[in-house]
């Protein structure tokens, strides 16, 4: 799978994933989804970002949770 909105630069927020060179952390877009606020409240708040943005942003946080393990506690 290909992201054309997600960088990586070492020189721009120390190496994290953010969208399209900006200083906008992937971490972060996902977070304001997670705390319940819209795409279209999420591109108000950041208006340098566009829905597309936002989209690939959550997609690429699928695709690197599916591709590491993570620390899980079992089900009862």
């Amino acid at each position: 799978m290909r992201f054309e909105r997600i960088t990586i630069d070492a020189s721009v927020m120390g190496g994290m994933p953010c969208i399209r060179g900006l200083r906008i952390p992937v971490a972060t877009v996902v977070t304001m989804i997670a705390d319940g606020m819209t795409t279209e409240e999420i591109v108000t708040d950041l208006p340098d970002l566009t829905p597309a943005d936002v989209e690939e942003a959550l997609r690429y946080a699928a695709e690197a949770v599916r591709e590491r393990e993570l620390p899980l506690r079992h089900a009862a």
